[in-house]
């Protein structure tokens, strides 16, 4: 039996700290998306400052390598802070993933260098840097939301953690709007970009700075106290602290001392239990931010005549226009998709959601690799594109975010949810500079439409075949089904 702070905790009533807990956790999510979805934009203002010489367009080489970069940093944030979150607890080493965030988005804006290579390999170390919180945000994140939950919404609440990625895109997007708008009234020329790709980088970091004290004054969670630490006394002063319980409620009527590990994580007996599992979450998570970021990322190149630079339009007018079509996209399909699975996660369940969309994405990108004619977008091509973001958003990209979170044991879930993650983000970098580097080399862009339907076809049936639904049990119970002992009072809704 677990501790009673632990049944009480999945049993709680949704109450004021739950949406502190999302606000506080999500603004790590924002601050992801903002800072690597600006980038297409940005890599219209670099153009005219950096390279006149080469028609005012930025090398591909160097496009890459500024998405590629912060992708880089991510995984070994994942993987690194992931550990540490299980080592030395998801409090202490939250609070360094959000600082590590800010000081690497400010330095971004503060590039320098006496040379156009020089201040590009500055930002690139910003950017690297700022990568590597991110991807510690991402497990520890998920991992604080899903051990604070109630089993009955745990779903939704994490989903909504997760949804501030589609906020973040569209901030960044409305704020690269507003940026260029007013330089542009200021200097139309492009004397002014050098500030103004600063500006946008810079102006990121200020609603993540907002939530820094929340973030440092939220306690450790209860499972780590009780499961990990093995204090479960602690852990119920902790609760008491955040919850709408007395401490008569949740602690224990005599001495309760869980029994410590009895298996190192990659120890034999850790991937006999455990090893499909995190199969199933890295490869899924790697097929989904191949499709994800390469489709997210690459949108100018995809619709190219709407960015079309033959009239000669300034660098702002050129980044303003970047920008728009990301907040429309966002707008219409991200966000709301994002919304649904908050809606949905806990009545359909996780495997559901994230086979269908799967299949779904897979059916709109063939019909795009269809319907699509070079330099001429119809509007049923871009309806349709613009709903696979939808489908991915309610489905496999918060799916696979939500489900690391909920299958591993307290003394692994950070770093099993870390291993997951950089897995994607190794997909986020193949589809992201894989993408563009196939248009270089002539690849058509039907050719990889169809690629990417391909790919979301495999995600289905790795979904169907080693994905394990979580839906309505708590975590131990989810830890103990993978075990194969019996649980009592176990629920299959």
């Amino acid at each position: 039996m677990p501790p009673r702070v632990l049944s009480r905790l999945d049993t709680a009533r949704t109450q004021y700290y739950h949406f502190k807990a999302i606000v506080v956790a999500g603004m790590g999510i924002f601050t992801d998306s903002y800072d690597l979805f600006c980038i297409p934009p940005i890599m219209r203002l670099l153009g005219p400052i950096y390279y006149k010489s080469h028609s005012n367009r930025i090398r591909p080489a160097t496009e890459a390598a500024m998405l590629a970069v912060p992708l880089l940093g991510t995984v070994i944030g994942q993987l690194l802070f992931g550990w540490l979150g299980d080592r030395v607890g998801r409090r202490r080493v939250y609070g360094i993933t959000l600082m590590l965030m800010m000081v690497s988005s400010i330095g971004c804006g503060f590039s320098m260098g006496t040379t156009q290579a020089r201040v590009l390999a500055t930002l690139g170390f910003f950017r690297f840097l700022l990568g590597v919180g991110i991807g510690g945000d991402y497990p520890l994140s998920a991992t604080i939301m899903s051990e604070f939950a109630n089993k009955r919404k745990r779903g939704a609440f994490i989903a909504a953690v997760f949804s501030m990625q589609g906020i973040g895109i569209l901030a960044g997007s409305v704020v690269t709007m507003v940026v260029c708008r007013i330089f542009r009234r200021i200097d139309p020329s492009t004397n002014e970009a050098d500030v103004a790709w600063r500006l946008i980088l810079m102006l990121g970091v200020v609603p993540t700075a907002l939530t820094y004290y929340w973030r440092m004054m939220m306690p450790e969670t209860a499972r780590y106290t009780a499961l990990v630490e093995l204090n479960v006394a602690q852990a119920a002063r902790d609760m008491e602290r955040v919850l709408d319980v007395s401490l008569s409620q949740i602690a224990e009527d005599h001495s309760f001392s869980p029994s410590p590990p009895s298996y190192p994580l990659f120890s034999r007996q850790f991937f006999l239990l455990h090893g499909r599992d995190l199969l199933a979450c890295s490869a899924t998570w790697l097929l989904l931010d191949i499709v994800f970021y390469g489709s997210n990322l690459c949108q100018p190149h995809i619709f190219e005549k709407y960015f079309d630079d033959s009239e000669k339009i300034t660098a702002f007018e050129a980044a303003f226009k970047v920008a728009k079509l990301q907040a429309i996209v966002a707008c219409c399909s991200t966000i709301p998709g994002y919304f649904a699975a908050i809606f949905l996660i806990d009545r359909v369940g996780r495997v559901r959601i994230q086979a269908v969309g799967f299949i779904l994405m897979a059916g709109l990108y063939f019909s795009c690799a269809y319907l699509f004619v070079p330099h001429h977008t119809g509007k049923l091509f871009t309806i349709l594109y613009v709903m696979t973001f939808f489908f991915a958003n309610c489905g496999p990209n918060t799916t696979t975010f939500i489900v690391p979170a909920e299958l591993f044991p307290a003394r692994f879930r950070s770093t099993c949810h870390g291993i997951a993650g950089a897995v994607g983000k190794v997909g986020a970098m193949i589809g992201a500079v894989g993408f563009l580097e196939a248009l270089q080399g002539g690849l058509k862009i039907n050719v990889v439409l169809i690629i990417f339907g391909g790919i979301c076809v495999v995600g289905m049936a790795v979904t169907l075949l080693l994905t394990r639904e979580t839906m309505g049990r708590s975590l131990e119970e989810n830890e103990k089904e993978s075990e194969d002992e019996p649980v009592q009072g176990k629920c299959f809704s």
